[in-house]
């Protein structure tokens, strides 16, 4: 049977607090498994190369699955990030293209040479809906697409509600072309999102609306991919919910919520939605 696995994200453990030292690595795997996620993700765009390969050996240690956040500025730049992913054991590796064409003829090209430096690693990779990089925008994500079939994504339609300040209810067209995103997603983020602001505290009562749209997306993308998946294959959710300035903080620069227990929340709310299926 297809299964769900609930990640968290090393970049989400840290604090950045003025002042305070970050916790150990390894004790920030520690405290993730006895949260109960499934793995951990190791995210290039928040420290480099050297310091995420000393986390190696701390997936064994503490059972925890492996991914992989890519930012390459370059084609080749993805392939050391593919050999990290191969010591870590991560399915696949999200990438957050930084090669940013002005044109989608341009994009074209970047996507397919990035699909062939993964084939030739034995490495899958997804593209991540996300700002600043060669999926920045919904419409041209579209695009690339419908250009290129193989293209693979990983949703964290947070970005995107932000890119398109999406209203209120969502219109029906919106709806359908977030619909053709989650039907080529392998994989999904947690992080909610309001028009405005890209990462907004869950519980916060005038935020309630925006969850409700996004546990209807996760659940039409869990289906969705359900529906085509193999007997062995392993669905993961990454709980992502960034440090500050993702964070909002108030007027002394404390975070508004307890962005740990908001992890667990999402891990809770992923979870119920699979079993529902």
């Amino acid at each position: 049977m297809p299964e769900l696995a609930v990640y968290q994200s090393l970049w989400a453990t840290e604090q950045r607090i003025p002042g305070i030292e970050e916790a150990p690595i390894e004790a920030r795997f520690e405290q993730v498994k006895a949260a109960g996620f499934d793995g951990m993700a190791v995210d290039l765009g928040a420290l480099d190369l050297a310091t995420a390969k000393t986390t190696v050996p701390y997936f064994a240690r503490y059972g925890l699955g492996g991914l992989l956040t890519a930012f390459p500025k370059s084609i080749e730049d993805l392939r050391p990030a593919l050999h990290l992913a191969k010591e870590i054991g991560a399915p696949f590796v999200v990438v957050v293209g930084q090669v940013m064409p002005l044109s989608l003829d341009g994009m074209i090209p970047v996507i397919r040479e990035w699909l062939a430096v993964a084939a030739q690693e034995g490495v899958p990779i997804q593209f991540e809906t996300h700002r600043n990089c060669i999926t920045n925008d919904l419409f041209t994500a579209l695009q690339l697409l419908d250009a290129i079939p193989e293209m693979r994504m990983a949703a964290d339609l947070s970005h995107y509600v932000v890119d398109r300040e999406m209203p209120y209810p969502i219109p029906a067209e919106l709806q359908v072309q977030v619909g053709r995103i989650l039907a080529r997603s392998d994989s999904f983020q947690g992080r909610i999102a309001t028009r405005q602001q890209v990462q907004v505290p869950i519980g916060f009562p005038q935020h309630g609306k925006w969850l409700d749209v996004f546990l209807a997306w996760w659940r039409d993308g869990f289906a969705r991919w359900k529906a085509r998946a193999g007997a062995d294959d392993r669905l993961i959710f990454l709980c992502e919910l960034g440090p500050r300035d993702y964070a909002i903080t108030d007027g002394d620069g404390k975070e508004l919520s307890d962005r740990a227990q908001e992890a667990l929340m999402l891990k809770h709310y992923a979870r119920e939605i699979w079993a529902s299926l």
